[in-house]
C-alpha cells in the first residue's frame, strides 16, 4: 500500500464501458486507486513489470490471453491477490470463474449492473471484496505442508477415527481459498463415499450454479443443491441454496432459512455446524477450512463439546487463517490438518466401513 494507506489497483478488462464503470464505482472509495488500466491480458502483464498494485480485478473473457491465461502467468510470475469481475452469472462463465480460482485467483464477484439498491449492493460488494483480498499474502502455487508419506501415515494412524457407520454426515465450511481446499480433499474420495457431505462456501451471488457445475467436473462424488425438506444421501456433495442458511435434522433431512446474514454471510457455516452440534453431536464430522473471518469457529467447539470430530485446516496450506485459525485458538479442533490430510483421513474412513462390510459378510459365510 502507499504511504497514505490507499489500496492500488490494477483493472484488467477489454471492454471501454466497463472500465469506466469500474472506474467510477473505485473511485466513489477514497481507500481505493485505480494505479492503471489494461485492455487486455497482455497489456496487463507489461504493466505488472513496471508497476506493484495491491490487487488486480480480472475479466474472464478477453482477446488474446484470457482471464485464465493471465491469471497463470501472474501466479507463475508475480504472485498478486487477484479478484474476478464477472459481468456473466451463466454457468458456463462461472464455471471458468472457478477454473480461474483454481489457477490462483482469490474470489470471484459480478460486475454491478443496472441502477438502484441492487446496484449499489453490487458495488459495495466488489468494493468490499478488492479491500479485503488485497490482504492476502499469495504464493506461486498452493502451499502444502512439507510431511513425508512416513510422518503423514504414523500421524493419521494415531487419530481415533470413529467407523462410517457411527457417522451421518461430514460437514465443510470455507471461504476465502476454500474451493481449492475442497477439491483438494474430496477428490480423494470414491463415488461411492459411504456418509453424505455438506459443504457451505462463501462467495458471491450468482456463482453458485457455476460452481455446482465446477464441482461436478471435478469430483467423483455427486453435487447436489437440496430443497427443502431433502433427505441427504451417500456419495453426494450438497451446497445451500444460495441466499439461504441450511441446516439438518436429526434424520438429515434438509431445513432452510430465510433469517438475515450472520457475519455478513448466508449460508453461514455457523448455522449449519450449530444444527449439527444440537442435532447430530458425536454423528457429525466437522471441517473448517480457509477463510477469512470467525464463521463456524465457536459452533466448531459446540460440536466439539457434543462429541463431535472436529478439524480445522493448518496454518502452513491456509490461504487465509482466519476462521481455522480462530477454532484452534478456541480448542474447537479435535485435529489440525493440511488439506492432503484431510482427504486421506476421509479415505480412511470410508476404508473401515468397508473393512466392516467384510468382515460382516466373511463372518455369515462362516
Amino acid at each position: 500500500m502507499k504511504n497514505d494507506g490507499k489500496t492500488k489497483v490494477l483493472v484488467v478488462e477489454d471492454s471501454i464501458t466497463a472500465q469506466k464503470l469500474l472506474l467510477s464505482i473505485f473511485n466513489q472509495d477514497p481507500a481505493l486507486e485505480v494505479i492503471a488500466v489494461a485492455g487486455s491480458g497482455e497489456e496487463a502483464l507489461k504493466i505488472l513489470e513496471t508497476v506493484a498494485p495491491d490487487v488486480v480485478t480480472m475479466d474472464i473473457h478477453m482477446p488474446g490471453m484470457n482471464g485464465l491465461d493471465v491469471t497463470r502467468k501472474i501466479m507463475e510470475s508475480k504472485p498478486l491477490p487477484i479478484v474476478l469481475v464477472s459481468e456473466s452469472c451463466l454457468v458456463q462463465d462461472v464455471e471458468r470463474a472457478f477454473q480461474i480460482i483454481e489457477a490462483g485467483a482469490l474470489s470471484a464477484v459480478a460486475k454491478p449492473i443496472g441502477t438502484g439498491a441492487g446496484f449499489q449492493s453490487a458495488a459495495n460488494r466488489l468494493k468490499q471484496t478488492v479491500k479485503d483480498m488485497s490482504q492476502v499474502k499469495v504464493v506461486r502455487r498452493w502451499p502444502k505442508a512439507q510431511v513425508s508419506e512416513s510422518d503423514k501415515s504414523t500421524d493419521l494412524k494415531k487419530i481415533d477415527l470413529p467407523s462410517a457407520d457411527d457417522l451421518s454426515v461430514v460437514a465443510i465450511g470455507a471461504s476465502t481459498g476454500g474451493p481449492n481446499a475442497v477439491v483438494e480433499i474430496l477428490s480423494k474420495l470414491h463415488k461411492d463415499f459411504p456418509l453424505p457431505l455438506v459443504l457451505i462456501q462463501h462467495i458471491a451471488p450468482g456463482f453458485l450454479g457455476g460452481m455446482v457445475e465446477w464441482l461436478s467436473q471435478t469430483l467423483p462424488l455427486k453435487v447436489a443443491i437440496p430443497e427443502e425438506g431433502e433427505q441427504l444421501l451417500p456419495g453426494t456433495l450438497y451446497l445451500s441454496k444460495e441466499g439461504k442458511h441450511m441446516a439438518l435434522t436429526e434424520t438429515l433431512k434438509v431445513k432452510y432459512s430465510g433469517n438475515g446474514p450472520i457475519a455478513g454471510h448466508r449460508p453461514a457455516v455457523s448455522y449449519l455446524f450449530e444444527s449439527l452440534s444440537v442435532n447430530l453431536g458425536a454423528r457429525a464430522l466437522g471441517i473448517l477450512l480457509t477463510g477469512m473471518g470467525k464463521d463456524g469457529a465457536k459452533e466448531l467447539l459446540a460440536m466439539r463439546r457434543a462429541g463431535s470430530l472436529t478439524i480445522a485446516q493448518d496454518q502452513a496450506s491456509s490461504v487465509v487463517h482466519g476462521m481455522p485459525g480462530e477454532a484452534i485458538t478456541l480448542g474447537a479442533a479435535s485435529h489440525v490438518l493440511n488439506p492432503q490430510e484431510i482427504g486421506e483421513l476421509l479415505k480412511r474412513l470410508a476404508g473401515k466401513k468397508v473393512l466392516k462390510r467384510t468382515k460382516t459378510a466373511e463372518e455369515t459365510r462362516g
